[in-house]
């Protein structure tokens, strides 16, 4: 099978900040110009409540990076891209005296219109998606906004309900309400979602892992080669997840990984590349077991403190030829 290396830039939790804002920042790896790719990724969080102008600055903002095509998915920030959770909370998130009834229509035009599709942006609703890019390589992505449930906020799902396994295949005791399930291995290539799974890089800073369980079980059975997420922003960083084998449907979310190994970042390499750079290919040191291993990565731009200090992820893998 004739295969094609792939560079994929991933950033996620840039919530109205861009790199100029680091400009001067010599210590900072989120600042210009952001590294050529082949396509890139944004995993949601792109305002910090959903407002047209902060939409604006962001689709600014992504015309201006070096990638042909640009994959952009919500975060439970983005409210207004929620149209049932903007009109029963929206006004008082954006301390509006009355909803703006019109604006999940205006920012879903701006991310769908002819503007976005200039700059090369295509907006992902939940669904799988295939592209074929413009080194010649096919890409196929899971994309999906959702959720558990957290302080309140847009895309939200409850704990025990399983969002991303079918019915037969859901968490023992869950609630399905899958509208678009994650698919089987090999149908992907890449899940972007907004929140992590549970237990990878989904840790809060007072203890306690808020990631989601149903997401890891799926993650297990599609396999893609990379699962990039944000949501937690003081869980950034990458791991090296190897998949337990069989399919064998279990309640306990430790049972699905084998080994999940942390990557190591140089900081000084990341801020002298203006990214967290890793090279999975066939031609790296270390390839990716396909079908039996997942690069993670969250690649929140934003601190705990919401600062745009931590760097964007550029991760190398081989695809198929389309």
């Amino acid at each position: 099978m004739s295969r094609i290396k792939t560079r994929i830039l991933i950033l996620s939790d840039t919530h109205n900040a861009t790199p100029l804002k680091n400009e001067s920042s010599h210590w900072s790896a989120f600042r210009p110009p952001l590294s050529k790719a082949d396509v890139l990724l944004h995993c949601g969080d792109l305002t910090m409540v959903g407002l047209m102008h902060e939409y604006e600055s962001t689709l600014e903002m992504l015309r201006g990076y070096d990638a042909p095509l640009k994959l952009v998915i919500a975060g439970n920030h983005d409210i207004s891209l929620d149209e049932e959770y903007y009109a029963r909370k929206g006004h008082y998130m954006q301390r509006l005296k009355e909803p703006d009834e019109d604006l999940p229509r205006r920012a879903r035009e701006l991310w769908t219109g002819e503007d976005a599709k200039q700059a090369g942006i295509q907006y992902l609703d939940e669904g799988t998606y295939n592209f074929t890019l413009s080194n010649g390589a096919k890409l196929r992505v899971y994309a999906s906004p959702y959720q558990p449930e957290f302080c309140d906020w847009a895309f939200p799902y409850f704990r025990n309900q399983d969002r991303f396994n079918p019915p037969h295949q859901s968490t023992p005791n869950s609630v399905p309400i899958t509208e678009n399930p994650v698919p089987d291995f090999p149908a992907v290539d890449v899940m972007m979602t907004h929140g992590p799974p549970m237990g990878i890089r989904d840790e809060v800073d007072r203890g306690g892992h808020v990631g989601c369980p149903h997401l890891l079980r799926a993650a297990r059975r599609c396999r893609p080669q990379l699962h990039c997420f944000g949501h937690i922003h003081e869980g950034w960083g990458a791991e090296r997840v190897k998949w337990k084998e069989g399919d064998e449907v279990d309640a306990e979310w430790e049972k699905h990984v084998v080994n999940a190994g942390w990557i190591e970042i140089d900081e000084d390499k990341m801020v002298s590349d203006r990214a967290a750079v890793l090279d999975v290919s066939c031609e790296s040191e270390r390839p990716l077991e396909v079908g039996r291993e997942t690069l993670m990565v969250n690649a929140s731009i934003m601190t705990l403190t919401y600062k745009p200090w931590q760097g964007p992820f550029v991760v190398d893998l081989d695809l198929e030829k389309a």
